[in-house]
């Protein structure tokens, strides 16, 4: 029997409400598959910082290293500041365990309605590859003077040929196990240093991909496109800063948030990669009950894509689509389902078929 190891982090507010779901979908379809899940909890995140001082204790990076992948929740209290939160936590994650890829599917579920009008699931299936330790987010840069009059901030955007090499390489290759087209989003018209060389490194690797479609597009083009012609895209290829702004749009034009997992890959499996919804902890509706899970499950379905698991994954997957046609359905998918019995559903079908 197949056997691995997960560390669990609900993190906070919504995220401790629809992480459970996650894991009753994993465990469900590894039963199904004779795989065995060890699922380990950590109560590390906002909370824990008011409780502790401290978002990750100095141990967590070589406690984690043990484990075979991460499932988490989301990060964010409204007492701790969100960019210690974010920049303590998940980016130093990503950064520590070189997490390089983030893959954000986008795609409109059987039985929903996207807000573009006459839009169905054929014409929204695209994956973002973003660029996940480098760019605009690499966190160079300082304030000077900055409560004087003539203060001034520096925040620079680092790219180095072997991160755009590897992130691109990754998304060619993405693309050739999906309908063989590659965008690549940029901004060079207007970025003539950093993106001028992202859009240089990106044609070379394209060299090694000549059976894959490949296109450049500008981010506001790109942007324009989503809502306008979202069946043009594929994978896409595109930074940090962009891949996250576009990957939110992308769960806009399929109704909610709450539709839109994530993974937070480290190809080489040198380090555990991990896996999460994008919709943050909601502060706004936690304790409630009224979170959708399935952005968080179809995460849970990503891990186990990674491990390998690939029926396992499938019987997810398909657990997703059935709930989403049939029900039952959480308030923003104008249903009345709680959190949990949602997560039931999926569970339920992941047994019986």
């Amino acid at each position: 029997m197949q056997h691995y190891r997960i560390a669990a982090i609900p993190g906070d507010g919504i995220g401790k409400e629809v992480l459970p779901e996650g894991i009753k979908a994993l465990q469900a379809a590894c039963a199904r598959e004779g795989v065995e899940l060890q699922i380990e909890h950590f109560p590390w995140g906002g909370e824990h910082y008011l409780a502790t001082g401290t978002l990750l204790p100095d141990e967590a990076f070589e406690t984690l290293k043990g484990f075979d992948a991460i499932f988490f929740g989301a990060i964010g209290h409204p007492q701790v500041d969100e960019v210690l939160a974010q920049g303590g936590f998940v980016l130093k994650l990503r950064k520590q365990f070189q997490q390089y890829v983030n893959l954000r599917p986008i795609r409109l579920l059987p039985g929903l309605s996207s807000p573009l009008r006459d839009r169905g699931p054929a014409d929204i299936d695209m994956v973002i590859v973003r660029e996940n330790n480098e760019g605009e987010y690499a966190a160079v840069g300082g304030i000077l003077n900055g409560d004087a009059p003539e203060g001034l901030a520096v925040q620079s955007a680092i790219f180095t040929r072997a991160g755009i090499t590897r992130v691109a390489r990754f998304a060619f290759g993405l693309a050739r196990t999906r309908r063989g087209k590659l965008t690549n989003v940029t901004k060079s018209n207007a970025l003539p240093h950093g993106m001028v060389y992202w859009d240089r490194v990106v044609e070379e690797v394209r060299a090694d991909f000549p059976d894959v479609q490949y296109e450049k597009l500008y981010v506001d083009a790109a942007a324009t496109a989503f809502v306008l012609n979202p069946g043009r895209f594929d994978v896409i290829v595109t930074t940090n800063m962009f891949g996250d702004i576009l990957s939110d749009l992308g769960a806009g034009l399929l109704g909610s948030l709450g539709l839109a997992p994530s993974g937070n890959i480290n190809p080489e499996r040198s380090f555990p990669s991990m896996f999460e919804p994008i919709h943050g902890s909601a502060p706004d509706i936690a304790g409630r009950g009224i979170a959708n899970p399935l952005a968080t499950i179809w995460s849970g379905a990503m891990l186990l894509e990674h491990l390998g698991e690939h029926a396992a994954a499938r019987r997810v997957l398909d657990a997703i689509d059935g709930v989403a046609q049939n029900g039952p359905r959480t308030r923003e998918l104008g249903g009345s389902a709680s959190t949990s019995e949602v997560g039931e559903a999926i569970a339920r079908l992941i047994q019986d078929t």
